[in-house]
């Protein structure tokens, strides 16, 4: 491993290790209570929204076109709308909830905890993949700037860095909330944020010889495709829950606006030839 190829590895590991950052802010703090959990799970949809549509899809529809870029989009859609059919997942609503610890007491209220425990794990889950997606091109670019030269890539790590905090929370918080374990919450966050470095890895050694740049960037539509499907199936429902629409959806179009300004300015530091 020559010293180019370590020195990126590390750079993108600042950058990746930050969201551990985010996920201490989380694990420092009490247990939220179901409002503010929802409203988080509203900031970390507007997040997943924002970096689904104007950061891969937007990113794809410039590289390779409107229609192959739509097509990569929705048919990541469809694909994990089939996938989502074989995931059992509970699912809960609030009326739900009083009637049922009216019925059965405390034991009802047990149980329909436990479900919604499962379903924010679910959730919990589902943020870190799509996250970890979305660090993967991160690492790539961070070694592609490197190779430019060393202050195009300490500045896109530090950019990268600031940008990783709020995603870092975004996993954290349901993690926490779902398994009470402060640990676990630290770990799978901090897991996200290795997605980069082994972007490093894979762009130096595979991605030159083996993809096209057409077919990468088609890959990264079909990710926002995702990303976007899981979103509004599955993260956007529990802040409706938790935190009730209006509340929930203000907290999306926060999340949305943190990530754009992110986004800005992570590509403010980028040189012209490069992009995200």
């Amino acid at each position: 491993m020559d010293s180019q190829m370590l020195v990126a590895l590390g750079l993108s590991l600042v950058g990746g290790l930050s969201t551990s950052l985010g996920a201490l802010f989380v694990v420092l703090s009490e247990t939220p209570n179901m409002k503010m959990l929802g409203l988080l799970q509203g900031f970390a949809a507007g997040l997943m929204l924002s970096i689904s549509f104007l950061d891969l899809a937007h990113n794809a529809i410039n590289s390779i076109g409107f229609l192959k870029a739509n097509l990569w989009f929705f048919g990541g859609v469809i694909f994990f709308a089939c996938i989502a059919k074989f995931i059992p997942e509970p699912t809960v609503g609030p009326s739900t909830d009083s009637k049922r610890r009216k019925k059965n007491g405390d034991d009802g209220g047990k149980d329909m905890m436990k479900k919604k425990r499962k379903q924010v794990m679910f959730s919990g889950i589902i943020t870190a993949i799509g996250i970890s997606l979305h660090n993967f091109p991160e690492g790539m670019a961070v070694f592609l700037g490197s190779i430019k030269g060393m202050r195009v890539g300490v500045n896109l790590a530090l950019a990268i860095a600031l940008h990783n905090i709020p995603e870092g929370v975004a996993v954290a918080l349901p993690i926490y909330f779902a398994t009470e374990s402060k640990w676990q919450a630290f770990k799978l966050a901090t897991l996200s944020g290795l997605a980069e470095p082994l972007g490093v890895i894979i762009v130096a050694y595979l991605f030159p010889r083996s993809l096209s740049p057409e077919i990468l960037e088609g890959l990264l539509g079909a990710v926002g495709g995702i990303m976007a499907f899981l979103t509004l199936h599955e993260m956007l429902p529990l802040a409706f829950d938790y935190a009730g629409q209006k509340q929930a959806v203000k907290a999306v179009f926060f999340g949305m606006a943190c990530m754009s300004a992110s986004l800005y300015f992570l590509e403010l530091s980028l040189p012209e030839t490069m992009s995200l």
